[in-house]
């Protein structure tokens, strides 16, 4: 994160507790550090938002690091108990939830060139993933970057490098794709990536880049490969249901100017640019070879996995779906 998005993130701590004496306060459920991407890139735009549309009547305050509740992965139930009024979250921690719309996470759904984040939307708003969000608002459907490997003491050129590697994977798709390359692929949490990493229980991670920086990967990754087209990572932001239709006309008419594609546009362009930041000082660091394959070293890569992807969609019936990802 750059100086301005860190000085903007430590003005946010404070303005979300400013409210004044009486006002309706929200609770944002943020899982990861209060320096995050996701506190400059959306909570901060939000709770401008809401401030400025109801004249400081309504605010919202971030709980940073799980503090209304460990891990990642319960997130959407931590919102639906009402827990938290809001909270955001990575479909494939919870895959059975939301299996449609892990189809834009599978290798090659998406070419690399093109946002998540309208995709997402696409499908939802033509029926095809919105039954998958009940008794919430959804505030943002957006994308990472697209994912690439990250390694620690090895380097990846060719799927043969990957076979009986331990790779941490975010959910069964990336988990399905790193088997089709001959990896073990290890499920668990972001957030216990860098000790894993740090002590061997894993050789390597398939994710976007922007985790470099927001999980201080940089500090035990060593090498990075990209260009295959690996698939990205789908994440939400949903409301609590009752939390949403018990807001003031000014507070509702607030959030729902921002919600929906603008928010989610913002968001993933600052997951981007967090990425493409990363992506440079690795180039730049004397410690990290970034290996990025050319296409007809690549293809070896995406030849292997397209069977990954035509299973899945085949398996939950997402023919429909991936037709409206991947419309113009």
């Amino acid at each position: 994160m750059n100086i301005a998005s860190t000085a903007a993130a430590a003005a946010f701590g404070v303005a979300i507790l400013a409210g004044s004496a009486g006002a309706q306060e929200l609770k944002y459920a943020n899982w990861a550090p209060p320096m995050h991407t996701i506190n400059a890139a959306q909570m901060e735009p939000l709770a401008e938002a809401l401030s400025e549309g109801t004249d400081g009547a309504v605010t919202l305050r971030g709980f940073h690091g799980g503090e209304l509740g460990a891990g990642p992965a319960d997130q959407f139930v931590r919102v639906l108990q009402g827990t938290a009024d809001m909270g955001w979250g990575v479909q494939a921690y919870t895959s059975s939830q939301f299996p449609k719309s892990l189809i834009l996470e599978l290798p090659g759904a998406l070419p690399l060139d093109r946002p998540g984040h309208a995709a997402l939307w696409r499908a939802f708003e033509s029926g095809e993933i919105s039954d998958e969000y009940p008794r919430t608002e959804v505030l943002a459907l957006w994308a990472s970057e697209p994912n690439i490997l990250m390694m620690r003491d090895t380097e990846i050129r060719s799927p043969e490098d990957l076979r009986g590697l331990k790779i941490r994977v975010a959910g069964s798709i990336s988990a399905d794709a790193m088997e089709a390359l001959g990896a073990t692929p290890v499920q668990f949490p972001m957030t216990q990536v860098y000790n894993g990493l740090q002590t061997g229980l894993i050789d390597g991670v398939i994710s976007g880049a922007s985790v470099l920086s927001d999980f201080k990967l940089n500090e035990v990754v060593d090498s990075v490969t990209t260009g295959p087209n690996f698939g990205r990572t789908a994440f939400y932001t949903v409301m609590n249901q009752g939390a949403y239709d018990g807001l003031s006309d000014e507070a509702k008419a607030a959030l729902d100017e921002i919600k929906g594609a603008p928010i989610s546009q913002m968001t993933e362009e600052a997951w981007i640019a967090t990425a493409d930041a990363a992506l440079e000082a690795a180039r730049e660091s004397d410690s990290t070879t970034v290996i990025e394959l050319e296409s007809a070293e690549a293809d070896a890569f995406n030849e292997a996995l397209a069977e990954v992807t035509d299973a899945y969609v085949a398996e939950v019936g997402g023919d429909a779906t991936l037709q409206a990802i991947q419309a113009e």
